[in-house]
């Protein structure tokens, strides 16, 4: 049964973010955008009358993580490792954020890690690689759980990535690596589609290293208090659908193990 729900979901989700990048794409530049949800009315036809619920994902209060040791159990049964992408994924060194940190993009639009704010009771990102062969190079792919104390605090971090593409168009990752030419979009619950999650953001760019430069592409969706988030760092030789089949495959089956874990009804 949850397979099936992931199947759905992944190309619910493969479609929505093709539509909000190509939207993106047609725009003079790089703005972030976020799309209204849509009215009572408009979704009871949509639905062919029948009243859609009011989120995809009901958590079970007891299960919901309240302490830092709670939500950092939670991201270690959630995130993807190494051979949850496919056959032939290893890590990559380091395999595995900084424990007791988050991911930040700081004043001057670089990346970071920073100490847990108050707040975020846990964020675990775990690094990983299929290396290249033959004429294909490597495909580097990251995979972020947080866990918020709250579903405000939460959102507020889907809220954070939509604007950061206004204010970083171009994001400096390492010394020598950085993202530009960034276009992003929101889609909240209801909208193109969306019956995974409560929110997501979609964002699409290049990946500058040295004199090297690939595609990008990061998703951040939000379940209640916790975000899941899936970043691709592209290569020669792969077609954007099979680049796009591992974001899926990443977000939707986090989402499962959220669903899961939390003992939630969707």
């Amino acid at each position: 049964m949850r397979a099936a729900a992931s199947g759905a979901a992944a190309a619910v989700l493969l479609g929505g973010c093709s539509a909000g990048a190509a939207e993106k794409a047609a725009g003079p530049s790089a703005k972030a955008s976020r799309s209204p949800a849509p009215s009572a009315s408009a979704s009871g036809q949509a639905a062919g009358g029948a009243q859609p619920p009011a989120t995809p994902f009901e958590a079970t209060a007891d299960l919901v993580p309240r302490t830092r040791s709670q939500g950092s159990a939670l991201a270690e049964a959630v995130v993807f490792r190494p051979q949850d992408w496919s056959r032939g994924f290893k890590a990559q060194q380091p395999a595995r954020s900084a424990p007791g940190t988050v991911a930040v993009l700081d004043e001057q639009c670089r990346w970071q890690r920073r100490a847990l704010p108050k707040g975020v009771l846990a964020s675990l990102s775990l690094y990983s690689e299929l290396p290249g062969s033959g004429s294909r190079g490597a495909i580097k792919v990251t995979a972020a759980v947080t866990v918020h104390a709250t579903e405000l605090g939460a959102d507020d971090q889907l809220a954070t990535t939509l604007e950061e593409v206004l204010r970083c168009p171009e994001q400096q990752v390492r010394t020598d690596e950085r993202i530009t030419n960034l276009m992003s979009v929101g889609t909240p619950f209801g909208v193109r589609g969306n019956t995974y999650a409560d929110d997501s953001v979609y964002e699409r760019g290049s990946y500058l290293a040295g004199s090297g430069k690939a595609s990008y592409r990061w998703i951040v969706t939000r379940l209640g208090t916790v975000t899941v988030a899936v970043s691709l760092k592209g290569t020669h030789g792969y077609t954007d659908a099979e680049l796009e089949q591992y974001v899926t495959r990443g977000t939707t089956n986090m989402l499962d193990r959220v669903r899961f874990e939390l003992g939630g009804k969707a």
